[in-house]
């Protein structure tokens, strides 16, 4: 804890004053200028970090079935449990396709220019 004990915000203001005093005004120009570009490109990253997932799975942890079923309320189930099944493979298999085509598309561009 010794370095903060020694630490005065009154002295680094007026450290930083003397500093910015003994500049000459196009040195203070370029500083202004490198901290908007740092100040722009660290916003940039921040704001371009952020990606929401597409396919966010529907996670089923436990399904507790009594021991007793007939095979009657099984294939009951199936029939419930059928379309929405069908439906959620089917809106896969739609994403992966249009993920494909965009993939085609590059690669097709990247053919033409020979890469």
């Amino acid at each position: 804890m010794g370095f903060f004990s020694r630490f005065s915000p009154l002295a680094a203001y007026r450290d930083l004053r003397f500093f910015l005093a003994n500049r000459q005004p196009h040195e203070l120009w370029f500083l202004i200028a490198a901290l908007c570009v740092t100040s722009f490109l660290v916003y940039a990253f921040a704001k371009d970090s952020y990606a929401e997932p597409v396919y966010r799975p529907k996670i089923i942890y436990v399904e507790q079935w009594p021991s007793d079923r007939t095979d009657a309320q099984i294939i009951a189930q199936q029939k419930i449990d059928a379309p929405i099944k069908a439906k959620a493979l089917a809106e896969q298999k739609k994403r992966e396709e249009e993920t494909r085509a965009v993939f085609k598309r590059m690669d097709d561009k990247m053919t033409a220019m020979g890469l």
